[in-house]
């Protein structure tokens, strides 16, 4: 089962005696009162190990949660290195489309699969409540009055190049993006009603964090006669976020989570936990999105990969609940597994504040105090222990961004101007472009809308407030707009040409934004609301305008976007910018503004006032401060909008609410469908196990350097023309405007295959060039990677990848790890791995295999050329040594990344989805 009271376990549980009622007039509401333990060592544990302790206690059975469970996570501080093993057993799921639609397709798959085997189908079936939030579909196809290079009749859509001026934008990407996606939505929509405890928030509604954030985080559950915390996992790498509300949270392949709602508990490893030690107050001209930039980079020069962060000291208090949500949510990018800040009054007041009725704020605020889980963060002998501690002053903090090519590569907006330059001249990696000297200052003129305009190297070209790291949080929201007010005031206006949008998470942030006056101002400069989701942070930007592809293309250019998102890896956010920054929404504004990154603040104007023609105006002239951005929030961010907003959040969509779906338990799976397909993945599954074989004389696929992500494994963005997964689809009888995007197309197995690896940014050492392509080594061709992946499966030869550090960065797509599967790879071999990606290759059975301390790739004088026989001896015990021998005649050893016994057992049956079906086909 999943994380829940059950009162009909209590009186097995060893603990049972700890059970007491928090209020005497409530009997029947009751909790296990952890301070009962008499055990000092509580007291001195992190708060985010003290959730995962009352879990294993109030979960105790002596089977699936042990005595010596608890033991081990209460002796945390001696336990923490020494690589032990617990479950832990969240409260719930959180899934958005793009997990959530895979994760429905392998349910209906396993159910056919565990009928096959003579099992009961409905058992597959989850137990753990979950919610999944539509909010990746919807892409900026109309913006800024204008729809770019639609050329269909879609709602009305114009067939010319442009349509006539607009300002329906949210409603047109919204209807586009039904017309689109029916199908899926009605895919989802069967599952809401074919499987329990399934919640599904429409599309139109937010993003999923932020729905998470103001309204299904419950904070402490009472269910069952039971209080306890809040916990979850989701299938969105920024499920962290949810951390900055004190709920303990983090992202989870989806492969994993599935067997979560099916009532498997996680096996971890329990972490280490990095105290962070906030103090000083901020800068009056800083943003919370300049301290979580700052943050990330600090954490990720730390090293604090698969550790939890908790945060502490008397700067903690200095911000607000959407501050501390953006710090958390950025987790990913400085590589923690969590970033906890505990419970404090200023969680309680921002619960009110968004809503929540005042008998939960009694309990939770009760309960969290009677179980030593409320912080005060000026209290320091509440101050627990940690692995090692860092700190950071807030008074330290500038404005800043962070690019072009990765979210940890802090830049001072001070020095954005010469960084850039620099980065035009160096060499061709995460910081450089390897632009020659005599080409720096190139200039391409073009016409738009019959003017003449020039774009250059820096040109801003996509300018998006976006993403629910910062469009949560009410203090950069309004600053960006009464910046926006200023600029206007000052005579100030922005090229026509750049794509701008606005995606608020929440419609609480249009709210807001039209009460405080403000959004006719950003309106104004372009940034109108063209939908709620996820958008440009995802890689939905859309397309730019022709003639602006065409200057790029001409001149070669590395154009920029500015995103107040939290991903900007290569080929993410759109394929024509190769320069993206993440930056707070009113810097996003301001180099929109300006119209170029290669702008220096500080001594260059941000342009020139149309009212007073000649004068210039700087960004400080209009930029606000935060007294003016809280004066602002605290008169109109108020309870209402909350409560508004989300009474009606599951009702209030109408097309989603006449969707039609079947309601039989089994889906009935349409051939003809090229967005939902039953996969391969439990084809021949048979009850009995096979033993694990040695992966012998296996050939390389693709020989990678460091930092490849998942979105250049399975990228989300667009079908190029010309790539397999488009051929496939135009042999089913589609048009290019019908391919839609790869992450709306991951309920089809036969696209994404054809998609994995099909980043037009992929740079392979094979080629030495970026390209979607590979050396077929048998025959000495260049391939698309999935011609050639195909053709060493049609000759029976097994496949691996060689990789360096940080493989599989990025987002929590467990396509990134089913796609390789399906190319036929058995085993990925790097010097490092993220997390979830790591968990998402075991979950498929693919075999994570990590170089020894000290060697590499080039070390050991490995080309990717030789052929690689790994030695897979028995009994596999976790992290164990295992030999490598090449063609060649060499050999060498590395380390078996099966990190726990849980894992080994999924490996042994081929996945862990084929361990749950199996294990619910048992009578």
């Amino acid at each position: 089962m999943c994380d829940r009271g059950r009162k009909s376990t209590a009186m097995s549980n060893p603990f049972a005696h700890i059970v007491e009622a928090l209020d005497p007039n409530k009997p029947d509401h009751k909790f296990y009162n952890l301070s009962k333990l008499g055990d000092p060592r509580y007291d001195r544990l992190p708060f985010s190990i003290r959730v995962l302790l009352e879990s294993a206690v109030r979960n105790c059975d002596g089977f699936l949660v042990k005595q010596s469970d608890v033991e081990s996570i209460l002796n945390w501080k001696k336990t923490q290195t020494q690589s032990v093993e617990v479950p832990f057993r969240p409260a719930r799921v959180i899934l958005q489309d793009f997990t959530g639609v895979p994760a429905v397709v392998d349910f209906a798959a396993m159910r056919d699969a565990v009928k096959k085997l003579g099992g009961d189908p409905e058992k597959i079936n989850p137990v753990c409540p979950a919610d999944l939030v539509i909010d990746h579909s919807i892409q900026v196809d109309f913006n800024r009055k204008y729809v770019w290079g639609v050329r269909f009749v879609c709602g009305g859509v114009n067939k010319s190049r442009f349509s006539s001026p607009r300002s329906d934008s949210l409603q047109k990407n919204q209807d586009l993006e039904f017309d689109r996606n029916r199908e899926r939505f009605e895919f989802l929509k069967w599952g809401s009603k074919a499987f329990q405890n399934m919640r599904i928030i429409p599309p139109g509604s937010g993003i999923v964090h932020q729905v998470n954030l103001e309204y299904l985080a419950r904070v402490v559950f009472d269910q069952d006669g039971f209080y306890y915390p809040d916990s979850l996992v989701g299938t969105d790498s920024h499920t962290t976020m949810i951390d900055g509300l004190g709920v303990l949270g983090w992202g989870v392949g989806g492969i994993e989570a599935e067997a979560v709602m099916l009532g498997q508990p996680i096996s971890m490893v329990l972490p280490e936990v990095i105290g962070y030690r906030l103090q000083g107050t901020p800068n009056k001209l800083i943003t919370s999105t300049d301290i979580v930039l700052t943050v990330t980079k600090h954490l990720r020069q730390v090293g604090v990969v698969g550790k939890f962060v908790e945060f502490f000291g008397p700067g903690v208090a200095q911000l607000s609940i959407a501050d501390r949500a953006t710090i958390a949510n950025m987790c990913p990018e400085y590589g923690a597994t969590a970033a906890f800040f505990p419970v404090d009054h200023i969680s309680v007041q921002y619960l009110e504040q968004t809503g929540r009725d005042a008998e939960k704020l009694d309990y939770i605020t009760r309960y969290l105090k009677a179980v030593a889980m409320f912080r005060d963060y000026s209290n320091s002998s509440q101050d627990p222990d940690f692995t090692q501690v860092y700190e950071l002053d807030l008074s330290t903090v500038v404005p800043c961004c962070s690019g072009p090519k990765r979210p940890q590569d802090r830049v001072a907006v001070s020095d954005m101007k010469t960084d850039f330059e620099a980065c035009l001249a160096a060499k061709q990696g995460f910081k450089g472009f390897q632009v020659t000297p005599e080409r720096h200052h190139v200039k391409v003129p073009f016409q738009y809308n019959d003017k003449e305009y020039s774009l250059s190297h820096g040109s801003v070209v996509i300018a998006a407030i976006t993403s629910c790291t910062n469009t949560s949080n009410p203090s950069v929201m309004l600053g960006a707009g009464l910046l926006a007010k200023k600029a206007v005031e000052a005579g100030l206006t922005m090229k026509p040409y750049i794509k701008t949008s606005l995606s608020p998470g929440s419609g609480v942030v249009t709210y807001y934004l039209k009460e405080s006056g403000v959004m006719d101002y950003l309106f104004q400069l372009g940034f109108e609301v063209v939908g709620y989701g996820c958008m440009t942070c995802i890689g939905n930007s859309g397309p730019l305008p022709e003639p602006v592809v065409e200057a790029i293309t001409q001149g070669d250019l590395v154009a920029a976007g500015i995103l107040s998102g939290n991903r900007n890896f290569e080929g993410r956010v759109h394929p024509n910018t190769r320069a993206n920054y993440l930056a707070s929404p009113p810097l996003v504004i301001a180099y929109a503004i300006a119209g170029t990154v290669r702008i220096d603040f500080d001594t260059e104007p941000i342009g020139e006032s149309l009212n007073n023609k000649g004068k210039e105006v700087f960004l400080r002239d209009i930029w606000p401060t935060r007294d003016e951005i809280q004066a602002v929030e605290r008169q109109f961010v108020i309870p209402a909008m909350f409560k508004e907003v989300y009474e009606k959040i599951e009702k209030v969509n109408e097309r989603w609410n006449a969707l039609n779906a079947p309601s039989d338990k089994l889906y009935t799976w349409d051939p003809k469908s090229t967005y939902i397909k039953s996969p391969p993945f439990f084809d021949g599954l048979t009850k009995e196990l096979q033993t694990p074989k040695s992966i012998t004389n296996a050939y390389v696929l693709l020989n990678f350097g460091d930092s490849v992500t998942t979105d250049h494994i399975s990228p989300a963005g667009n079908i190029a023309r010309t790539s397999p997964a488009a051929r496939y689809l135009t042999s089913r009888g589609l048009n290019p405007r019908d391919f839609n995007s790869y992450g709306s197309r991951r309920g089809n197995d036969a696209v994404m295959a054809r998609g994995t690896f099909a980043n037009i940014r992929l740079f392979n050492k094979f080629l030495n060039k970026q390209a979607p392509r590979t050396l077929h080594l048998p025959s000495d061709e260049t391939l698309d990677v999935f011609d050639a992946a195909e053709r060493y499966q049609q000759a029976g030869l097994p496949l691996m990848i060689l990789a360096g550090k940080e493989y599989g960065s990025g987002s929590s797509r467990d396509w990134a790890a089913k796609g390789p599967f399906l190319l036929g790879i058995k085993a990925v071999l790097a010097e490092s791995y993220e997390r979830i990606h790591r968990s998402n290759l075991v979950g498929m059975g693919v075999i994570p295999l990590e170089y020894l301390a000290g060697e590499t790739a080039d070390s050991l004088g490995l080309t990717g050329h030789e052929r690689y026989t790994v030695v897979i001896p028995e009994p596999l015990t976790p992290r164990m040594i295992v030999d490598i021998k090449l063609d060649t005649g060499k050999a060498f050893q590395v380390r078996m990344r099966f990190d726990t016994d849980v894992e080994l057992t999924y490996f042994h049956n081929g996945g862990i989805l084929n361990y749950m079906i199996r294990k619910m086909s048992e009578n």
